[in-house]
């Protein structure tokens, strides 16, 4: 192997990663979590956007929380992480758009996001939406970060796809590798 095509071993990636991992798959599953049981409410938050077709909002406000808690669950193990990570970016950046698009268009909700939603005060909105929109980059920044490095302490994917004879607890020690796309 030559210098560079050498993975990038640290282990302080490797528990960047775990806190990515446990701060974007704990957010996701509380998320999730609160408007499974409140699907109505769910379904009115996604209408409240006035993004996408009224049929599709139906589908869209039902399905969100169970992905939501699935993908929290998946992240929360460390199973899949690439692919959750991924995921759980894009999520962040579509509730990024959601609620740019709302605040430019200068309508006046709550996000939704751990449930609720609908019309609030333009004062509360206008307050709540930069703070709505960093945090949801900050999240995009945990799933982009596992993208990029999935190895990390504690996962389950260590166990399943890893070294022969491996058990979650051995995983502490995971390297890290970074996504490549050369030989």
């Amino acid at each position: 192997m030559t210098a560079a095509h050498t993975p990038v071993r640290s282990a302080w990636m490797g528990w960047v990663g775990l806190l990515a991992r446990l701060v974007l798959g704990g957010v996701l599953l509380v998320a999730g979590a609160l408007k499974v049981g409140a699907i109505g409410e769910s379904i009115l938050a996604v209408r409240a956007y006035r993004l996408l077709p009224y049929e599709l909002t139906t589908v869209v406000g039902t399905v969100l929380p169970f992905a939501e808690v699935l993908l929290g669950l998946l992240l929360i193990t460390g199973t899949f992480t690439r692919i959750s990570g991924v995921l759980g970016a894009l999520l962040m950046v579509a509730f990024i758009i959601g609620i740019g698009s709302a605040w430019a268009r200068g309508l006046t909700l709550d996000c939704g996001c751990f449930g609720g939603g609908g019309e609030i005060s333009a004062e509360e909105a206008f307050a709540a939406y930069p703070w709505e929109i960093a945090r949801d980059v900050g999240l995009a920044a945990c799933g982009a970060w596992l993208a990029l490095w999935p190895r990390t302490p504690f996962s389950l994917d260590n166990w399943i796809f890893g070294a022969p004879g491996a058990t979650p607890a051995d995983t502490a020690d995971a390297d890290t590798e970074p996504l490549t796309t050369g030989n």
